[in-house]
């Protein structure tokens, strides 16, 4: 069974590069009329999540193209990693400082928020839709050095959740998807050491690729994940995240 989404139309925020683009790139071969948001290129639309006035610009530009929206992929996020302190001899010399843990939890979190909000009242009107949030293996079990994106990614989890709840009877899914280690262009930068690292911790004994984690979004926008609400679905090569 091949899943597809002919008629959809969707919107991925995030959608420049990595798995967003790769996301776009599978719904649009499954059928769907997709439009990527991203605040760099190449992108459809360039929007930036954690402004609202310009998320509710960009919907409306949506709708008026096409006349209804079908699929959110929230997929948008950045990193700014730090341990809470560093410490050297006892003493305190460092650590995560409260801009970079309010930038993350700002586009990580609150643009999702922010995305939903305003797509939520389409997918209302038209009484259908599928919302889709980026939430990371690290949301579930931690992580070192990562306390603002751990908190952004579990709060990810949080908000799926009740979104199910309340908009589950409006005919409206909303489900997560918890990456483990992807190759995404920017992993596959880092020294080898700590991608032997990554790979060290996955079961299967490698990264994944953003195409595993596109096909996981293209089963929960599909028909056939129609019963399928307030989950967290992990595609991780069954990882242990450790420290």
């Amino acid at each position: 069974m091949t899943f597809r989404l002919e008629g959809r139309v969707a919107i991925i925020t995030g959608g420049a590069r990595g798995i967003g683009a790769e996301t776009a790139r599978v719904f649009r071969e499954a059928g769907a009329e997709v439009t990527t948001w991203d605040v760099g290129e190449p992108a459809d639309m360039k929007v930036d999540v954690t402004d609202a006035d310009a998320v509710r610009t960009a919907v409306a530009d949506v709708v008026a193209k096409h006349g209804r929206i079908d699929v959110l992929v929230n997929n948008a996020g950045i990193l700014r990693d730090a341990q809470l302190i560093k410490l050297r001899d006892e003493a305190v010399t460092g650590g995560m400082s409260e801009a970079d843990f309010d930038a993350v939890l700002d586009v990580n979190a609150k643009g999702m928020f922010i995305c939903t909000q305003a797509v939520a009242p389409i997918m209302i009107k038209q009484g259908s839709g599928r919302i889709l949030n980026a939430s990371s293996v690290v949301g579930l079990y931690g992580n070192f050095g990562q306390t603002n994106y751990v908190a952004s990614k579990a709060a990810v989890i949080g908000m799926t959740k009740v979104w199910a709840r309340e908009l589950g009877p409006r005919g409206i899914t909303v489900n997560a998807v918890a990456p483990g280690f992807i190759g995404t262009e920017m992993v596959r930068q880092m020294p080898e050491r700590i991608l032997a690292t990554m790979v060290e911790h996955t079961p299967v004994r490698r990264l994944g690729e953003p195409r595993d984690v596109a096909y996981a979004y293209l089963y929960l926008a599909s028909d056939e994940a129609a019963f399928v609400n307030g989950t967290v679905l992990s595609v991780d090569g069954g990882v242990v995240v450790g420290t």
